[in-house]
Parts: C-alpha cells; structure tokens; sequence
C-alpha cells in the first residue's frame, strides 16, 4: 500500500514538474512580433472598409481615367497621362496614408479601441509604427492598379525608380504623422470633417490635377511647400521628365515626416 502510494505520488509529482516545465512565462511578446501583428490586423481593417476603398482606390482611379481622356484641364504638352499619373500616385497616397488613416483612427479613438490598446504593451509608438506599415502593404496594391491603368491609357514613364521609391516612403510619412497627429488631438466628428476638406483642397490646390504654374506667382511659392505639392511634383520631374533625384522635394518632405510623426509621437491621446 506505501509503495504504491509513493509511487501514485511520484507520477503527481512528475507531472506537475513536467507541465511546469512547458508552461511559457507570462510576459510581452517581443516588440517586432507585436508591431507585425498590429500591422496584419491595421491592414485588413483598412481593406475590409467598403468607404475606404471609394476613397483610395476608386476615386483615384477614375479621376485618372477622367482627365486622361477627356480634355477638361490644360496639362501642357504631352499627353495628359504623362502629367496625370504621377499627380494621381500622389493624391492615392494621400488619400491612404492621410486621409483614411485619420478618419479610421479618430473613430477608434471614440469607440475606446486605442484606450484597450494602450492598456496593453503596444507601445504608443510602436502602434504609429503598425499603422504606417499597413498604409505602405495598402499602397503597394494602389500603385499596381493605378500603373496598370496609366499603362493602358498610353502612360511612358522615365527616371530613377530609386528616387520614386524615396518620394512614395517619405511622402507616406509625412501624411502618415499627420492624419495620426489629427487623429489622436482632435475628436472623430472634426477629424471627419478636417480630412476631408483637407483631401479637397489639396486635390485642387496641390498640383495633382491642376498645374502650379496655373496659380498667382505667390500662391505658387506657398503652394510648393505642401506635402502634396512636393510628392505630385517630385514623382512628375522624375517619372515625366525624366529627372535625376529631386532633392528639394526630397527635402520638403523629410521636414513634413519629421514634423507629423514628432508631433503626432508626443501629442497623441489614446483616448
């Protein structure tokens, strides 16, 4: 009876040091992983949104093929889609980065999503991280549709892909930390409506469809400086004429991204 008692007590004993022994300790995951898994979960929110995808793909693609072939905008010599593709990539990544994020954003706040996030080991930051991330996946597809579309329209780009590749990173930056810095300061009803009017007026305004050079002399200076104005601008010099790296656009851009994503690292509100 001992010896069989000792023995049912040692298989206790064994099993309970053995599922010890593989049970994981309680902690984070490490950072990367958390980042990645933010960034599938920010991507898929972002494609499954019916109003989202009007906004970043079908209203790009349709302005594009629009003004393409219909003769409504003087865009100067040369075909139209020469000067429209790259204003249209441009406003595409506005429209994702900025725009969409923002508003999407502004309404997690108010549903208390970013509060149950901050309570977790996401830092705030890392959180800015994920959502950036997923912008870049959804603008990879944007840019494919978009080219597709140029290319059938009779598009023949030219210059570096080097240097668009820098414009298309750093200008998702930039209205990345701004639609973030929007998002996070400002309640989900002005966000709304911020974005929006802030998505008109830059299409109008930014040199997507309407030439610069259109505009008073003062206006012109001013209107360069914009985030828009130096994205739409820069992917023009290189993919229509041709040009080598656009460091002043480059430039105005880094300023933008530094300026969106600091102040958007310090100010934003999780709740």
């Amino acid at each position: 009876m001992s010896a069989g008692t000792d023995t049912g007590t040692g298989a206790i004993q064994g099993e309970g040091t053995s599922a010890g022994r593989y049970t994981p300790a309680p902690g984070a995951a490490p950072l990367p992983r958390m980042i990645a898994a933010q960034t599938v979960f920010e991507t898929k929110m972002l494609l499954r949104n019916g109003e989202q995808l009007l906004l970043t793909v079908i209203i790009p693609s349709l302005l594009l093929v629009l003004f393409s072939t219909v003769d409504i905008i003087d865009t100067g010599s040369g075909a139209s889609v020469d000067f429209l593709t790259p204003g249209v990539l441009a406003l595409a990544v506005m429209s994702t980065a900025f725009t969409g994020q923002a508003i999407a954003t502004g309404f997690e706040r108010r549903y208390g999503v970013l509060k149950r996030l901050g309570a977790s080991p996401l830092p705030r930051w890392a959180l800015m991280t994920a959502k950036t991330l997923s912008v870049l996946v959804t603008e990879v597809l944007q840019i494919v549709l978009l080219t597709v579309i140029a290319f059938a329209l009779g598009w023949s780009p030219e210059g570096s892909p080097l240097a668009v590749l820098l414009l298309l990173v750093l200008g998702t930056a930039a209205f990345s930390g701004l639609g973030l810095l929007m998002a996070g300061t400002l309640k989900a009803e002005a966000t709304l409506a911020a974005a929006n009017l802030v998505f008109v007026l830059l299409l109008v305004g930014g040199g997507v469809i309407v030439p610069l050079d259109k505009f008073p002399d003062a206006a012109q200076t001013l209107l360069g400086l914009l985030p828009i104005s130096a994205l739409s601008d820069g992917l023009r010099e290189v993919l229509q004429h041709g040009a080598g790296m656009p460091w002043a656009d480059l430039g105005v851009l880094t300023a933008w991204a530094a300026l969106g994503l600091g102040a958007a690292a310090r100010l934003f509100r999780w709740e």
